[in-house]
């Protein structure tokens, strides 16, 4: 019934910006933690960023300062934008969704991922 749909993946220079959308349906939005998670070649998929209902967010060390996660709950929409883009951000990019739980763990719900592609 939940579905997540990502969209704004493409391919940038290094030093660009993008900005990732995942529109939500099948769900109270308002309700859920959302989040990006990201998973590049022969790597483990990893948590860039999540926000709860109530607005406080997560990042990863690698990405805090460059990126942020928003949410606009009555378009049921979150959206991560990107700046000052490195070839290490070059991944698959997955919306996550799922009830709190009380700590950062992904949700039961993911979208079928977007590529990003930075080149030197």
């Amino acid at each position: 019934q939940v579905q997540l749909a990502e969209s704004g993946g493409g391919l940038v220079q290094a030093g660009g910006s993008l900005r990732l959308n995942c529109a939500a349906s099948g769900m109270i939005f308002s309700m859920y933690v959302m989040g990006w998670y990201r998973q590049a070649p022969g790597k483990q998929r990893e948590l860039v960023a999540a926000i709860t209902s109530g607005g406080s967010t997560n990042y990863a060390d690698s990405v805090k300062g460059r990126f942020t996660v928003s949410r606009d709950n009555a378009k049921n929409t979150v959206y991560l934008q990107m700046n000052s883009l490195k070839p290490e951000d070059t991944a698959v990019y997955f919306c996550n969704s799922g009830r709190p739980r009380g700590g950062w763990f992904p949700g039961d719900y993911w979208g079928q991922g977007t590529q990003v592609t930075v080149s030197s």
